[in-house]
């Protein structure tokens, strides 16, 4: 693979295989966000299955906050308790497969079925969440210290390409099934299938090629390992002072990831309530994203490792406010693609960066119990920052510019959260916890 992919950026005894096998997991999983939060299904919540009512965004919004608030509680002490049995891989397993079969559930949703959409969308959220926090835990495990960003790049710009490959599929289908006369309740729930029968696929080459090296800790087989993770939960935070940069990085994320999490589940409403987009039109959009993305994260983990951790994020979250700036001014379609480009490229380095940072912070032995931490904040803004969307709209008969508005001021604020970090005392922090 050259010196993009050097054997020289990995830890002793990882090989090259096993971080394809790691990063086919984001490629897995990315297809889900794609298509059922991204581009279709929320869409078809907000104007089939809730017939369009005016409380339907706000609708959409809470279940993907009560699915968010239910990681939030959970993940900390399960990435405890992960660490603590050594059972990342045994988690991930189980987690993807929930996910896949609630994911495949959603096919049979149909209009009118609110109820059932709600319960499918809450319980898929939450398994994929359980995913993709648990495999980011290994990352420290496969990355030299030195090379975080760049390893962390190569997964979420990999992972771009599931999320295109899942999005072309259900796009090539969506233009037969139209040609046909087929609506919108006759082809969505196949999307789904699709995007189900894709993330099973994927994860296979992930348990397949990723090692668990994580030993059980002391005292793992003689206390249960519930109330194991949960004091171990509870003494990181009596510890938090000594994770200062850590805790700050946990506001920044939170504030940033808000905002990402608007983009990520609200996008294709916005562009078909403001700006007339059509199912196709939308899913073409999401297309040139998920390019941008995987061309931003790859680029930007390089550009990380050698610029730094906080400068390289900072940068991205410039970017977010620009992107903002152009949704809320685009009064035509020609605007709007310049700003999901943007979009696009701050999606995948940010949320890579922030993926690093968590791994140069995080103490060897408790790296899921802090990447729970980190899911614990992102989950919080994945509630906040789409109800704050979703009620702006409600309380203002539909003004979806002025919701925008208000994600702009998350990350406004993120860049400000970002500047008392330091990296150096993080990583001096992580490691004193080591020794």
């Amino acid at each position: 693979m050259g010196t993009w992919f050097a054997q020289t950026n990995l830890n002793p005894g990882v090989q090259r295989r096993e971080v394809f096998g790691w990063a086919m997991y984001d490629f897995a999983n990315s297809g889900y966000t794609t298509v059922v939060l991204t581009a279709v299904f929320n869409a078809y919540f907000v104007g089939a299955v809730a017939g369009g009512a005016t409380w339907a965004t706000f609708a959409w919004t809470a279940a993907l906050g009560a699915s968010r608030a239910l990681c939030m509680l959970t993940m900390p002490a399960l990435g405890a308790y992960a660490d603590v049995k050594a059972a990342k891989k045994r988690l991930l397993m189980l987690s993807t497969l929930a996910c896949v079969l609630t994911t495949a559930g959603l096919g049979a949703v149909g209009r009118g079925d609110v109820a059932l959409a709600v319960v499918l969308i809450v319980l898929s959220n939450l398994f994929y969440s359980y995913g993709e926090s648990l495999t980011a835990a290994f990352l420290p495990e496969l990355s030299r210290p030195d090379a975080l960003g760049r390893v962390s790049g190569w997964g979420w710009s990999f992972g771009y390409f599931g999320g295109m490959l899942t999005l072309g599929l259900s796009l090539a289908y969506v233009l037969s099934a139209q040609r046909t006369g087929q609506t919108a309740t006759q082809f969505v729930p196949v999307t789904m299938w699709i995007t189900a029968v894709v993330y099973a696929a994927a994860a296979l080459a992930t348990f397949a090629l990723l090692r668990e090296r994580a030993q059980p800790q002391p005292g793992a087989g003689r206390v249960h390992g519930l109330a194991a993770s949960l004091a171990r939960l509870g003494r990181t935070w009596r510890e938090a002072r000594s994770y200062v940069d850590f805790v700050w990085l946990m506001v920044c994320g939170f504030f940033y990831q808000a905002g990402i999490a608007v983009v990520i589940a609200l996008a294709a409403v916005y562009a078909a309530q403001v700006l007339g987009f059509k199912q196709t039109e939308t899913m073409m959009l999401v297309f040139l994203v998920n390019i941008a993305a995987a061309l931003g994260a790859f680029a930007f983990g390089y550009l990380q490792d050698r610029i730094g951790h906080k400068p390289a994020l900072g940068a991205t979250l410039i970017g977010w406010v620009v992107m903002t700036v152009l949704a809320y001014l685009a009064t035509s379609a020609a605007l709007f693609w310049v700003a999901a480009v943007i979009a696009g490229l701050c999606m995948g380095s940010s949320q890579s960066a922030g993926r690093a940072m968590v791994g140069v912070f995080a103490p060897p032995g408790r790296l899921a119990e802090f990447f729970g931490l980190w899911s614990f904040a992102t989950s919080l803004a994945s509630i906040v920052g789409p109800l704050t969307y979703g009620a702006v709209t409600w309380m203002t008969a539909g003004n979806h510019r002025l919701a925008i508005v208000s994600t702009g001021v998350f990350f406004v604020v993120g860049w400000l959260a970002i500047r008392p970090i330091n990296v150096e005392r993080g990583a001096a922090a992580a490691a004193r916890s080591a020794a």
